[in-house]
């Protein structure tokens, strides 16, 4: 399976150029069975992105294009009156696939971003007062413009947290443009792609993160990271139980996709800046990246 793995990750290089450790964060989101956000402007391959993953990945992919006017029941599915059998039948929604690209979630309404929090968190819809299970695996990958442009309605905080990661791709360098501009069409390129891990092998390595040693030296480490958010002066607010589990659990996959079976700080440390950024709202105005806004958590914090 890590042969396999590996495959994954060099095949999707072959698509997104030039962004490899933003291809092996958005693989360790998935293996710790966590959503993924990922923001920035236009045109960088955040759509390309998600399409590469679930086609690698042999999993039903459905991309939702968020608007102003988009609908909870455009989600979810509503129940529809079939005249033949005199009953309403109903009829899932987009939200009914193993791998969702919830594009531009930011340009739909508050009620709309809010259809996806059940889905996200419990893996279930709640419509019309019958409950419904979501396929397994279930992944939510949503593309984020950037707050200042025109048409955005901000993520709560309640929604952020949803998401196990957030990263940026940012613009290719020189050498990865020009084998862009030279090379084949991507969306032609990823429809040729093969599966390299299918979904029995990736529910098995979902498995395997379980199974990865956190020691207590490493667990006092964590918290004293979460502790630090908490007490620091520098946040509005630290990070939540929730934040602290999800940190374990990406350094658990992070240490897995290098053949480990032990967590080390330098996996905390490197999964810290996706985790984390998106959930610490610094005091100080202005915008700040993921890596500004926990560089002082990693010099300050000091490995036990």
């Amino acid at each position: 399976m890590h042969d396999a793995l590996d495959t994954l990750l060099q095949t999707a290089g072959s698509v997104i150029l030039g962004k490899q450790r933003q291809i092996r964060l958005a693989v360790c989101c998935l293996l710790a069975r966590g959503h993924l956000l990922i923001e920035d402007v236009p045109g960088v391959g955040k759509t390309i992105l998600s399409h590469t993953l679930a086609k690698l990945l042999g999993l039903e992919y459905r991309r939702i294009q968020f608007t102003s006017d988009l609908l909870p029941a455009d989600i979810l599915g509503s129940s529809i009156y079939d005249g033949r059998n005199h009953s309403f039948r109903f009829h899932p929604g987009p939200i009914f696939h193993q791998v969702i690209l919830a594009d531009e979630i930011n340009r739909a309404t508050p009620k709309a971003q809010s259809a996806l929090l059940e889905a996200m968190e419990e893996r279930q819809v709640t419509v019309e007062g019958e409950t419904r299970p979501l396929p397994e695996p279930f992944f939510v990958i949503a593309t984020q413009n950037p707050s200042h442009q025109i048409g955005t309605f901000p993520l709560p905080e309640s929604q952020l947290d949803r998401f196990l990661m957030r990263i940026e791709l940012g613009y290719p360098d020189q050498r990865s443009e020009r084998a862009l501009l030279k090379g084949e069409e991507r969306h032609g390129l990823v429809e040729k792609l093969p599966v390299c891990l299918p979904p029995p092998q990736l529910l098995q390595l979902q498995a395997a993160v379980g199974q990865v040693h956190a020691s207590e030296a490493l667990l006092d480490y964590l918290q004293a990271l979460v502790r630090y958010s908490r007490e620091s002066a520098e946040f509005h607010c630290g990070l939540s139980p929730r934040a602290g589990l999800a940190l374990l659990q990406a350094a658990k996959a992070w240490a897995l996709i290098d053949r480990r079976g032990s967590v080390l700080p330098e996996d905390l440390q490197a999964v810290l800046p996706s985790v984390a950024g998106h959930r610490l709202r610094p005091a100080a105005s202005g915008a700040l990246g993921a890596d500004a806004v926990v560089g002082p958590m990693l010099k300050k914090v000091a490995i036990p």
